[in-house]
């Protein structure tokens, strides 16, 4: 019969089955279909710099990128992501041979994990943790070990007697997000000195994830893994222009590493998208070069943008942890009176107008991230206080 397969086997490979559509594609069409405001998936709903676009035109117009740019990435941005390591954090790269560009940071941990990891390696990872880090263990053929962030004092902190214990012998790799989505939590120096002590006596890789590194706020401080004592030689770095300069559709990211890990990963790398973003590679080399007062202004902003919503959290009855960094809001549903996130997510558009993701989908441990629901606040003012005043509704 036409359509039907010689055997019983499923189509999608096992490696994958646990992994259905993504619940950001669940939650954006249900804000389409109910008109609600989308606080649900992490874009601006604005575009970044007005230079920064118009040297993106100016690259098309002059045909810089509009055929297959050199593997690697263009030398203009691995030239601009060098400096940027070297300006803010003292950290030097050389662009030839330790700066890869990826189609964003997702492509860049995907063809880490892709090069990096063997069937049957452990793959230590924060939990909760964005949801392309499972699959892509997942394809990799490795096993994921979460650790979990658990709410203490306000917001979601690591047991490091928990991390240790979680490294075994067939542990390969750790994969570590700071500043953390979705908790936004800041991992301190302290916390940091501590892992590069047990990657360093262990001898493992470290993958870590850093695509929020210009959005911290109050006291936080972001300190990139790979400047601590013995990191560098075994650190992939993962950048990315979208959350920074708020062009998410462009798909810009690279890595930092030593030349050993680059050649991995790039190997891994050419056979998946080769290259991709052509004239945008350009113009995010000039963003990387935007005076301080760009990122100093974007804080700022992003930061009053986490006031309106975390206010509006509160007095709607949410149980609200101020994130250090990102732009996402984690809370805590109990206070409400309920406790399934899931069911929550899917009742709130047509209940108050307005879409979040239920933590539970970045956890193993289900249970563990039950209770708590994720808001982004990477909008314009206007439309936050206006999904502040419908969650009000949610008080009554």
């Amino acid at each position: 019969m036409a359509g039907m397969t010689s055997s019983a086997r499923p189509l999608l490979n096992r490696r994958l089955a646990e992994f259905g559509t993504t619940i950001f594609a669940e939650m954006s069409a249900l804000a389409v279909a109910t008109g609600a405001i989308n606080l649900g998936q992490g874009f601006p709903d604005t575009d970044g710099p007005e230079e920064i676009r118009e040297a993106a035109v100016r690259a098309l117009r002059e045909g810089r990128g509009n055929q297959y740019p050199p593997g690697p990435g263009v030398p203009e941005l691995r030239t601009a992501v060098a400096e940027h390591q070297l300006r803010r954090y003292g950290l030097s790269y050389d662009p030839d041979t330790e700066v890869l560009v990826t189609a964003g940071a997702t492509e860049a941990i995907a063809a880490a994990l892709l090069a990096l990891v063997e069937p049957g390696d452990e793959v230590v990872a924060l939990e909760p943790y964005y949801d392309s880090y499972a699959a892509c263990v997942a394809m990799a053929g490795g096993r994921r070990v979460p650790v979990t962030l658990r709410p203490h004092e306000g917001a979601f902190r690591l047991d490091l007697d928990e991390l240790r214990a979680a490294v075994t012998g067939r542990t390969r790799l750790l994969l570590i997000n700071t500043p953390h989505n979705p908790t936004g939590t800041v991992l301190t120096r302290e916390e940091l000195t501590a892992i590069a002590e047990l990657a360093v006596e262990r001898d493992l890789l470290v993958v870590t994830d850093e695509v929020y590194e210009h959005l911290v706020f109050d006291d936080a401080e972001h300190v990139p893994l790979a400047s601590f004592p013995g990191m560098r030689e075994r650190t992939v770095t993962i950048g990315s222009a979208g959350k920074t300069f708020s062009f998410t559709g462009w798909k810009v990211g690279w890595i930092t590493a030593a030349p050993g890990l680059v050649t991995a990963v790039r190997s891994a790398k050419q056979y998946l998208t080769y290259v991709t973003s052509g004239p945008f590679q350009y113009a995010v080399a000039q963003a990387l070069a935007l005076p301080e007062s760009y990122f100093e202004t974007f804080r700022a902003d992003m930061r009053a943008r986490r006031e309106v919503l975390a206010a509006g959290l509160s007095e709607a009855g949410f149980g609200v942890f101020r994130p250090a960094g990102t732009y996402f809001i984690t809370t805590d549903i109990r206070p409400l009176g309920v406790s399934d996130g899931f069911a929550f997510c899917r009742a709130l558009p047509e209940r108050a107008g307005v879409v979040a993701i239920p933590n539970a989908v970045f956890y193993d441990h289900r249970d563990e991230g039950a209770p708590f629901v994720r808001f982004a606040f990477c909008k314009q003012p206007a439309l936050l206080e206006e999904a502040a005043t419908r969650l009000k509704s949610l008080a009554g």
